[in-house]
């Protein structure tokens, strides 16, 4: 291998490493904003006990990675450029919805893009994609997990409060802030289970282009290093999107913010187990729509549902057009040369 492809290679790591920052702090939201707008815990120490949790989370497993890495595109039809213009085309749909303070799915932005680079890296590209998976390990769980935040939410927080409607404000408050913290934790360990993974998939494939005959595996330094990059993005928050979950969406107390962040990571560290990269902004956010309709459907501020909506639809779209793009771009220029 000549020195060019060292430095494809790193650029891929490089360009993986930061995607899994920008994921970190893009998704910080999904494991903290309830704990916070519920102020059982002030801004900085929800985001540092959140990057915490996120690093063991990444530890936990590979089976998502392994999804990305080999379940969705024929590994022979892989190449370096490939996957460079696929997470060119990931990072851009992140740094876009964080700066428009959309919770959108980081998973679904790396899955879209990788399907674009693939479908446009030229005229066989669309056989190498395996459809059957992507419906089975992508779309079919895409439609049903926002489904089961809302139902899975709403019967939760109904429960709950069934169970307390006869105690005193203060003491539910009480207890359910120090429940909440326990909920924040697993729910932030279940995001990094399953949001760290992507990355490491990426990474891994990457690897086995360089060295096929190695075939598909998770090295224990990549493990770390996207565990690291996980962490050090959530420590950085992402301040927009946590408001947007946190407060636009309904005013929560630490009551529901403990049911919504149950029913979510229950949700996640399921999908995680199957190896399923699911979206935990989905999942969040929709466990947040359930239990706030608990308490009447006009608490939740529906105007802002509807632009979270949009953005979720149109993520693997426009991912998989970002990056289709950055091929065509890249396929056009090494034609010139």
């Amino acid at each position: 291998m000549d020195a060019s492809h060292w430095f494809l290679l790193c650029l891929i790591v490089g360009l993986a490493l930061a995607f899994d920052y920008i994921n970190g702090f893009h998704d910080a939201a999904n494991a903290i904003a309830t704990v916070v707008s519920t102020k059982v815990m002030t801004p900085r120490v929800a985001v540092a006990y959140g990057a915490c949790l996120n690093f063991a989370g990444a530890l936990l497993g590979t089976e998502v990675a392994a999804t990305i890495g080999k379940g969705l595109v024929d590994g022979e039809a892989v190449t370096m450029t490939l996957v460079l213009c696929a997470l060119l085309g990931a990072i851009l749909w992140n740094l876009l919805t964080w700066w428009w303070g959309l919770p959108t799915s980081s998973s679904h932005a790396l899955i879209g893009s990788l399907l674009g680079a693939t479908w446009f890296s030229g005229p066989q590209g669309s056989k190498a994609i395996h459809w059957d998976a992507f419906q089975h390990k992508i779309l079919i769980p895409m439609t049903i997990s926002p489904i089961a935040g809302i139902v899975v939410g709403f019967v939760v927080m109904g429960a709950l409060t069934w169970l307390v409607f006869k105690w005193n404000v203060n003491l539910i408050n009480k207890i359910f802030g120090k429940l909440q913290i326990v909920s924040a934790g697993v729910m932030a360990l279940s995001h990094g289970h399953n949001d760290a993974q992507k990355s490491m998939g990426i990474i891994a494939l990457a690897l086995m282009t360089f060295f096929p005959e190695q075939g598909f595996h998770v090295p224990l330094w990549v493990i770390i290093s996207c565990a690291v990059a996980m962490g050090l993005g959530t420590l950085s928050g992402g301040w927009k999107i946590i408001r947007t979950l946190g407060s636009k969406m309904i005013k929560l107390q630490p009551i529901h913010g403990f049911a919504a962040e149950t029913t979510a990571a229950a949700v996640i560290m399921t999908a995680s187990h199957w190896g399923i990269p699911l979206s935990t902004t989905h999942v969040i956010s929709s466990s947040i729509m359930g239990v706030g309709a608990t308490k009447r459907l006009s608490a939740v501020k529906w105007g802002v549902v509807g632009n979270i909506l949009w953005a979720w639809v149109l993520t693997i779209p426009a991912t998989f057009a970002f990056s289709g793009g950055v091929m065509l771009l890249f396929r056009w220029a090494s034609s010139l040369f």
